[in-house]
């Protein structure tokens, strides 16, 4: 389950934020994860409570976005929307795309004491 690493290298950014910013604790935490990152969210969710626990972010609530797919079809030269990598293009049906966003996970914003 790679969510659990996620979750470890999630806690090592706050860790050493705490330590540049002088905050004792995370409140909550707001994660952009897209559709096409290849994380599973509840896994996420049950990894974040396991990795956090006796942490500063033990008590922290845990907010996801979910921006949609983007990719950029070479056929009909227009941005879609996907739903999962290798779909083909809705509006023409070509497999010549390039996704554009929805790929990635990262920390939006902290709310910390």
């Amino acid at each position: 389950m790679h969510e659990m690493s996620l979750c470890e290298g999630l806690l090592q950014v706050l860790e050493t934020e705490a330590q540049k910013q002088g905050f004792q604790r995370v409140k909550q935490i707001w994660l952009e994860v897209g559709e096409l990152a290849g994380v599973e969210i509840d896994a996420l969710r049950f990894s974040f409570d396991v990795v956090i626990r006796g942490s500063l972010a033990e008590q922290a609530r845990l907010n996801i976005e979910r921006p949609p797919g983007k990719a950029w079809c070479m056929h009909c030269s227009t941005t879609v929307t996907v739903r999962q990598r290798f779909d083909a293009c809705p509006d023409c049906g070509s497999y010549q795309l390039q996704v554009t966003s929805g790929d990635q996970m990262k920390i939006k914003e902290l709310e910390v004491e």
